[in-house]
């Protein structure tokens, strides 16, 4: 998989309801080195949640943009 949508969909789908991800993960899913990986998945996650199709957080506190390290949440799973 090397698409950082369909990876932040798949990661979502193997968890519970509520249950969040990380940005690493999708990297890792991604591509080996996944630090490399970082921008892709950085503009895939701008572009969700743009779209309302994810929310972000940050110490449990959702955010308005993405900024410094952050979860990521289906939209809709609460």
């Amino acid at each position: 998989m090397t698409d950082p949508k369909a990876a932040t969909s798949a990661l979502h789908e193997r968890r519970a309801p509520g249950a969040t991800i990380c940005p690493s993960e999708v990297a890792r899913l991604i591509a080996q080195d996944w630090r490399s990986a970082m921008p892709a998945v950085h503009e895939a996650i701008d572009e969700l949640f743009s779209d309302g199709l994810v929310r972000l957080t940050s110490k449990g506190q959702l955010l308005g943009t993405r900024s410094g390290p952050y979860r990521i949440h289906r939209f809709g799973d609460d």
